[in-house]
């Protein structure tokens, strides 16, 4: 809410009364800390561990509004290396003079400081708490406190316990398994707490342990975030319908969601309905409040601090996750060391191929573990589920099932068997399909024309399979079900009365485990062919020259012949060139205005489709996330590219900001330090978004009805890659432009958004080419 500076007198943050814009997110630093980053060899300080000493903004570290030292580098098992400022004669500056001990915040003098602010803030938020509690209440089944332990959800609970009255909500830890063993201490003492208040306090935990469900699913990574359903939200589900006695209850919890925490986050809102939870609602009451705002409520109300801060870690949620990483990495085996390394040791008995086992180390260092996208390279990973098309049908062979498909294929109609042949009722259809039986499972054959006609059923038809194929009860299906039409005995699924709304299959792939152990099938990118450019990505003044000369480019050019060779496949890669000729999209290229974002909208879909370069910065960097240059060769290199390769990779990318593509459309740009970003796209007219669209369903198999949730969806293993993917949108983003293109091009598009039901189908008639006309 409010912005902050740093208290000379006290030591502390000093809240202002001016709005934030953008908070760097301090936390406390005590001794714990600068012992494990060796400051003790530059400073003097008591190892007291009650009082932080300075403030830390990510690397950088605040003495008493001072900026006393930087932090370089550093990862799980390297330390960061630190950097002492100087003054303008080149002096090191140092936090108190003639080696004087460091003086501990004043904690009470900063809490006396803020207290008016701070006063401020609490009440304007119990407010917004308590108003959503008398909106909702009478309507609802539960109101409960989201609880992780951490700095964010203490303060949380604190501020509804002033809000709500004794008996109107209870409070869910979400235990993972997976938590900073300081959490579990912080989780105790705030259990009894809640027992002496009477505040009802539960623990939902997941029937599988980390350890079984690393090695059945294989490791998490940044897209197969299987982890969140199986340990968090799945437990708490099935917990809830416990307390509440109700199968499809319909509840509110209060999130300690912050929008300062990231980019993403920086765009949620205060309440919404179905976005953390299907079916549920979700209240973030501290989304504007900033970490200064925290930590200073925190020491005001005298609330349990998670040891974990103390010790170098800014956030205390999963103590081994796909999406930390660097300095992150290096304070959490330092201080847990025993419990990161039997996840790195699940990690190296997973994986499989030559490159891990002789540099198992810098694969996990360097991100090969958590840049996964399929099961390519799990160790012992058989392909239990092929499909594939041929003569003109769907195939699909099923092998050693692990659970009856005719149970799973009650979700999408009735069936009716004729010896090897089957048909199934949906939808008021009739679609028949053939089933043989193997010695090691049976093949599924059905015509491909059904499924392109009917690719609602042809999604669901193929989903059936694979949960046959793959299910191991996880129980996410069983929490999407809210009749209580799906039940387990003993990891056998036994359906009954199912009302076919399809939410069981509304699962990334239909079945998280197939969908984190599937095996590419066809499409994307060769990764020997990745490395495009060389090292002549192309350049503004080559463009230039490219759209003034047209077709006399090709001889009156003045590029070397090495450079020319590269710069003629960017073009034709971009539909610009073909055969030395200047193309008819070129020359609308042209006639729109080559520098502008719309003409390199339309570029970047075509790139994205014909380039393999182009398409891995796109499937690989994801938008807001800063990426370290080493990172980044370390991912090509993970994924079979050579270190040389990988270098003029990453160094192509700078190329490509200079360019339009990042002047204009905003692709992303490179940091001064050298670090990699990819930006949201400014797509000012909305036919490139159209242009993507038909793009993406051509890539799919002419596949042209699909819903929004499929198009925002990353880790879908498809053919083509999607235009929110590309440009960087998000669901608020599309709906609009979605409906506006509906409305003015219905003879191209048709878009509706209703009761939670979403559907987009492309004109069967239409191509990319024809939306090429609209300009």
């Amino acid at each position: 809410m409010y912005s902050y500076t740093y208290d000379r007198m006290t030591g502390g943050l000093l809240l202002n009364t001016s709005p934030t814009g953008f908070s760097k997110e301090p936390r406390p630093v005590y001794a714990q800390e600068l012992d494990i980053l060796g400051f003790d060899q530059y400073w003097n300080y008591d190892k007291q561990m009650e009082q932080p000493y300075m403030w830390a903004e990510a690397n950088t570290y605040w003495y008493r509004g001072v900026c006393v030292a930087k932090l370089k580098g550093g990862n799980l098992y390297t330390a960061p290396e630190i950097i002492i400022p100087t003054d303008e004669n080149g002096i090191p500056i140092v936090p108190e003079p003639d080696g004087n001990f460091l003086r501990p915040v004043d904690i009470q003098a900063m809490v006396s400081a803020n207290l008016d602010i701070l006063q401020i803030i609490e009440q304007t938020t119990v407010k917004k708490i308590l108003a959503v509690y008398e909106k909702y209440k009478g309507r609802l089944d539960l109101f409960h406190v989201a609880f992780s332990g951490g700095k964010d959800s203490a303060v949380l609970l604190d501020l509804v316990k002033k809000a709500l009255p004794k008996g109107s909500f209870v409070v869910v830890f979400g235990d993972t398994g997976m938590e900073f063993p300081d959490t579990y201490d912080v989780v105790n003492k705030t259990q009894k707490l809640c027992e002496q208040e009477e505040i009802p306090f539960y623990i939902a935990k997941s029937h599988f342990d980390p350890e079984q469900s690393w090695k059945l699913f294989g490791p998490p990574s940044r897209v197969l975030r299987w982890c969140c359903s199986v340990h968090k939200s799945t437990p708490q589900t099935l917990l809830l319908r416990e307390i509440t006695g109700i199968n499809n209850y319909i509840g509110l919890d209060f999130v300690g969601v912050r929008a300062h925490e990231s980019a993403t986050r920086s765009d949620y809102k205060y309440e919404n309905f179905g976005k953390k939870q299907r079916g549920q609602y979700s209240h973030n009451s501290i989304l504007e409040w900033t970490s200064a705002e925290i930590w200073s409520y925190i020491y005001a109300n005298n609330i349990v601090i998670n040891e974990a801060y103390k010790k170098g870690n800014g956030r205390a949620g999963c103590l081994f996750c796909p999406m930390s990483g660097g300095i992150s990495d290096y304070f959490r085996r330092y201080n847990y060391k025993t419990e990161i390394d039997r996840y790195i040791n699940l990690i190296n008995q997973t994986y499989d191929g030559e490159k891990q086992k002789k540099n198992a180390e810098s694969y996990i260092i360097n991100g090969g573990w958590n840049a996964r996208k399929n099961g390519r390279e799990i160790t012992n990973n058989a392909n239990r589920c092929i499909e594939k098309i041929y003569n003109g049908n769907l195939i699909i062979e099923v092998t050693n099932p692990r659970n009856d498909w005719t149970e799973w294929i009650k979700t999408i109609g009735v069936l009716l068997k004729r010896e090897n042949n089957y048909s199934i009722f949906f939808n008021d259809s009739v679609f028949d399909f053939d089933l043989k039986i193997n010695k090691t499972g049976y093949i599924v054959t059905i015509p491909e024309i059904i499924l392109k006609d009917n690719p609602a059923f042809g999604k669901l038809f193929r989903q059936v399979f694979r949960k046959a194929s793959y299910c191991s009860a996880c129980r996410v299906c069983e929490t999407n079900c809210r009749k209580r039409a799906i039940t387990f005995l003993e990891g056998k699924i036994k359906i009954n009365n199912c009302s076919r709304c399809h939410d069981c299959h509304n699962i990334d792939s239909g079945c998280l485990l197939f969908h984190s152990l599937r095996h590419p099938q066809g499409g994307g990118s060769s990764m020997k062919s990745l490395n495009s450019f060389a090292d002549h990505a192309p350049k503004p003044e080559w463009l230039r020259s490219f759209f003034e000369l047209k077709e006399a480019f090709y001889s009156e050019h003045t590029l070397g012949p090495m450079m020319y060779d590269i710069f003629r496949r960017f073009l034709k890669d971009a539909s610009l060139n073909e055969k030395n000729h200047f193309t008819k999209f070129a020359s609308l290229i042209s006639k729109i205005g080559w520098e502008t974002n719309t003409a390199w909208g339309l570029i970047l879909v075509n790139l994205v489709n014909e380039n393999p370069q182009i398409e891995w910065y796109i499937e690989s960097l994801d938008i807001g996330h800063i990426y370290k240059r080493q990172a980044v060769e370390d991912m090509l290199i993970a994924a079979n590219v050579k270190p040389k390769d990988a270098k003029s990779i990453v160094k192509a990318f700078k190329r490509l900001t200079e360019i339009p593509l990042g002047m204009n459309l905003h692709f992303g740009y490179v940091t001064e330090e050298g670090d990699l970003v990819r930006t949201k796209c400014s797509v000012s007219d909305p036919r490139v978004l159209l242009y993507g669209l038909f793009k993406f369903a051509e890539k799919c198999n002419d596949y042209k009805e699909f819903t929004l949730a499929t198009l925002l969806n990353d880790s879908i293993d498809r053919d083509g890659i999607s235009p929110t993917r590309i440009f960087g949108l998000d669901r608020e983003d599309m709906t609009p432009l979605l409906l506006g293109l509906s409305a003015k091009y219905p003879e191209f598009i048709s878009a509706s958004f209703t009761h939670d039901l979403e559907k987009i189908t492309l004109a069967k008639d239409k191509t990319s080419s024809d939306v090429l006309e609209l300009f």
